[in-house]
């Protein structure tokens, strides 16, 4: 009896290679991967590897849109004659893809003005991005949080995106829980620039953490080997709690500024997917300090914050979520 196969597949994410997940005795592979013919024979190699026929996979779960983790879904599902499954936040990235995809393009460069981008930057990131080879249209089950498919469940963590889901299978050994990119072992996951359908990523990633911190020791995540949760959900805590005082420690004394400024002082120089990631993550948390009170925005466009009497970065608690 065999819980969980970790297969390496791909290398071209920022995080590092992609682990999916093979159950045999569930006939489930979590997260097959990016598309590619490389990436696909390697994990082919690891579903036969984990004595699992490929005719034998009956449900693929993604943990939630991004390439890196959906791009092998549809190629898997066809040659297994699977069901494909995502949160339902999510999968209309997948079963709409082209429709999907030239929505998403619209709303990031929306976003990158709303948050002070210069158009040079933003015109080059939207026109760098490349589509992926899944089919215009695709049917996905659409899930939500509690539902079970062949013995998993999905937990709904937003925050990395607005339907991230990770996945709780009950094995023959216990309970398996598989991260997706909630918690990572070497990357501390983006938040903001990764989805901007979000309207406050980081309070709803915070309580993924939380959620998962707080009912695991151990997880499975989407890039690197087994993590131990409450450790990980820690440094994670700690890191953005020290990201929200350095964001309100670079904002002007007087006069306020946009998120793209902030992220130039925190980040320098960003260009590509690195602008869209860094002034997403800069908005993020200064969203956040506007909820917990120690930053106002003010009125215009592009948005802009500045800081409220009396606050500094001392000041920040614990804790940044309600």
């Amino acid at each position: 009896m065999t819980d969980a196969v970790r297969v390496a597949v791909g290398t071209g994410s920022p995080e590092g290679v992609n682990g999916a997940y093979v159950l045999p005795d569930a006939g489930v592979v979590v997260d097959p991967g990016p598309s590619g013919d490389e990436p696909w024979e390697a994990l082919r190699a690891g579903i036969a590897d984990a004595d699992l026929a490929l005719n034998d996979v009956e449900h693929v779960l993604v943990t939630h849109w991004h390439a890196d983790h959906a791009g092998l879904a549809t190629r898997l599902a066809d040659a297994a004659d699977a069901r494909i499954a995502m949160h339902a936040a999510d999968a209309p990235l997948v079963a709409s893809y082209a429709d999907e995809r030239a929505r998403r393009l619209d709303r990031d460069a929306a976003a990158l003005r709303r948050w002070g981008v210069p158009r040079d930057v933003r015109t080059a990131l939207v026109e760098a991005d490349r589509p992926s080879p899944l089919p215009d249209t695709y049917e996905v089950r659409e899930l939500s949080d509690g539902d079970v498919v062949a013995g998993v469940e999905l937990l709904s963590t937003p925050g990395h995106t607005a339907g991230h889901a990770s996945f709780v299978y009950d094995g023959p050994r216990g309970d398996t829980l598989f991260l997706g990119d909630l918690l990572l072992p070497t990357y501390t996951p983006n938040v903001g620039g990764s989805d901007t359908r979000t309207d406050d990523p980081l309070a709803a990633y915070l309580r993924s953490v939380d959620r998962v911190a707080d009912a695991f020791d151990r997880g499975e995540p989407g890039h690197g080997t087994t993590v131990d949760v409450a450790s990980e959900a820690a440094s994670v805590r700690e890191h953005h709690r020290e990201r929200a005082r350095r964001v309100l420690d670079v904002l002007p004394a007087a006069g306020a500024a946009t998120p793209w400024t902030v992220a130039r002082e925190l980040f320098g120089e960003m260009r590509g997917i690195h602008a869209k990631f860094g002034a997403g993550e800069a908005s993020a948390h200064l969203r956040r300090l506007a909820a917990i009170g120690a930053v106002e925005r003010c009125e215009g466009d592009p948005v802009a914050y500045r800081v409220r009497p009396g606050a500094h970065s001392d000041s920040i608690g614990s804790n940044l979520t309600p």
